[in-house]
């Protein structure tokens, strides 16, 4: 489902740019320059989002409160920065990590976009069939408009119209569903992963990490936390590498819908556009065969 926020400039951009925006930005922390003057360099080349969190800074307020309203991808950052900043992990490992998570999930979402663009084309020129079907009975020298002006013509008419937006609106559902989402897999385990770099324990990663995104670990971060418990393995490590298959997964997961959707669309065609076809097509060329042709008995 698409988030839409208010935003300081034009529209967010999606995952990749800001991966790196964010990949630059830890650069910068890397080399030893303070948040704000990183900030501040990335503003002085070009980028909005930086005028924006720049703005922010000067009116006193928290980098978060500005990548918040810049689009979802934005808004996840915003949260490992607050989580690294309340719980004082190395800012620029942490936006490194959330950078290659970024990339991972955009890789997905192209993944499953470009498996669903030849469904989708097949879709958009059969929906016009029926319209097709209506020029070329023209074309042929019937007088299909004509008919359609007749009382069984305006049935055609009618039925056919409401098939063709059923077809479209059931069209757009069906990729709607099959499209992913905007959030990234598995970015409770990085988050927590980034506050437990911090130092904090477990419970307190949990917490501040709640805090800060508004939700609860998922049940695959709390089996991985129960995992790293019982066997003394770091949770770090644990929770970077689950967050990973996570994504990995999602990845596979859409371009199955994205399969799937190719037979799914088949159901709009029949139920929907070929009986639309002989409505607005067939049947009005048989009316005017009807009404042009004289009949003897």
């Amino acid at each position: 489902m698409r988030r839409r926020r208010r935003a300081d400039a034009a529209a967010a951009p999606d995952a990749a740019a800001v991966a790196a925006v964010v990949q630059r930005l830890a650069v910068l922390l890397q080399a030893g320059i303070a948040p704000g003057a990183a900030w501040r360099h990335l503003a002085a080349a070009g980028d909005d989002t930086a005028r924006a969190v720049c703005a922010r800074l000067d009116a006193g307020d928290p980098p978060a409160s500005a990548l918040a309203k810049r689009g979802e991808a934005w808004r996840q950052i915003g949260v490992a920065w607050h989580v690294a900043t309340v719980v004082g992990a190395p800012l620029a490992a942490s936006l490194r990590g959330l950078a290659e998570a970024l990339r991972d999930a955009h890789q997905a979402r192209d993944d499953v976009r470009t498996a669903l663009a030849e469904p989708q084309t097949t879709a958009r020129l059969i929906a016009w069939l029926p319209l097709v079907a209506l020029g070329l009975g023209a074309a042929l020298g019937f007088d299909p408009f004509t008919a359609l002006a007749t009382p069984a013509g305006a049935v055609c008419l009618v039925a056919g119209g409401s098939l063709m937006l059923l077809t479209h609106r059931w069209t757009r559902a069906l990729v709607a569903r099959a499209q992913p989402g905007d959030d990234i897999p598995g970015l409770d385990a990085e988050v927590i992963a980034i506050a437990l770099s911090g130092g904090v324990s477990i419970p307190r990663a949990i917490e501040v990490a709640a805090a800060a995104s508004g939700l609860a670990p998922s049940s695959e971060t709390g089996a991985v936390l129960a995992l790293s418990r019982s066997a003394g393995a770091p949770a770090v490590e644990l929770l970077r590498a689950d967050a990973a298959a996570r994504r990995q997964a999602a990845r596979t997961e859409g371009r199955l819908r994205a399969a799937a959707l190719s037979g799914r669309l088949l159901l709009p065609l029949g139920v929907c556009t070929l009986p639309a076809f002989l409505l607005l097509g067939v049947g009005p060329m048989l009316l005017s065969v009807l009404t042009t042709t004289p009949l003897t008995l």
